[in-house]
This record gives structure tokens, C-alpha cells and sequence, in this order.
């Protein structure tokens, strides 16, 4: 029982710590998580596809962003990654970028969203992963260029 109030005393303080932007989003982009998930399990990506912005098929496609827009990325990947940390469903790649995709989206920063696909060595299966960058940040997904290949990829429209 102490060690439970101790931990929870603990958690609290480092979510008192945390800067203003991560304690105003992370309730939205929890609840933007979860209905992230829902939607990858209940619709088709075909029907899921042209919300995440432009097709421009395999190609890599990197924006300029201003030091600003930089910043704001890097708030933005904090936020999402310690936001799944907390949810009860699967948050894995998928649901992270179509998270971080809407949030880039509310502050007009330029993304890429990619689909990528390696096979794993030891399984011999394929693994599929989906990440976003904003110029030169890895917002969600981390550093995937040189583990999957790109078979699809979506820009800011």
C-alpha cells in the first residue's frame, strides 16, 4: 500500500514537472490515441488514407521548417511518445503517427508520414512500421529510414 502511494506521489510530481504544453495536451492526445486505434481497427486504410494528406508514393520527401516550427515538432514527438507510455489500448507506430500527424496539422508545421516494411532476419516475416518526420525531426517513429524501406508516403497537403 506504501510503496502504491509512494509511486503514485512520485508520478504526480513528475507530471507537475513537466512543461506547460506537455501538461495542457496530454489529456487530447490521449483521447486522440484512442480514437486513433479505433479507427485503424474499424475502417479500411483505403478509407483511412486520404486523411493523412497527399500520396506521393514511395518517395522521400523532406520539408524545410524555421527554428520555430523545430521547436514546436520536438514539444509535439514529447508529448505523443510519453502519451502512449499511458494508454490502456495497443498505441504502437500506427496510432502515434495519425496522432502526431493531427497534431502537426492544428499548428501548420509540414510533415511526411511513411509506411515502411523489413523483414525481420531471425522470423523471416515482414515488419510493418509507420513514422513522422517535420524537416528534420523524427516526430513519432523514430530514425526508420535505414531500417524499412518506404512503400508509401504522405505529405502535408
Amino acid at each position: 500500500m506504501r510503496r502504491n502511494i509512494a509511486s503514485s506521489r512520485h508520478k504526480a510530481g513528475s507530471f507537475i514537472a513537466k512543461p506547460a504544453f506537455t501538461k495542457c495536451w496530454f489529456l487530447p492526445v490521449w483521447l486522440m490515441l484512442g480514437l486513433s486505434r479505433l479507427i485503424i481497427v474499424t475502417l479500411t486504410f483505403r478509407r483511412i488514407a486520404p486523411y493523412l494528406g497527399n500520396s506521393i508514393g514511395v518517395s522521400a520527401y523532406s520539408h524545410i521548417l524555421t527554428n520555430k516550427q523545430e521547436a514546436q515538432a520536438l514539444r509535439i514527438a514529447r508529448v505523443v511518445r510519453l502519451t502512449a507510455r499511458y494508454c490502456p489500448w495497443v498505441s504502437n507506430c500506427f496510432p502515434q503517427a495519425i496522432t502526431t500527424r493531427l497534431l502537426l496539422g492544428i499548428y501548420r508545421i509540414p510533415y511526411s508520414l511513411y509506411f515502411g516494411l523489413c523483414r525481420d532476419p531471425e522470423t523471416n516475416q515482414f515488419k510493418a512500421h509507420a513514422w513522422v518526420t517535420a524537416g528534420r525531426i523524427p516526430v513519432s517513429g523514430g530514425h526508420s529510414f535505414q531500417y524499412y524501406t518506404i512503400v508509401g508516403c504522405y505529405i502535408k497537403p
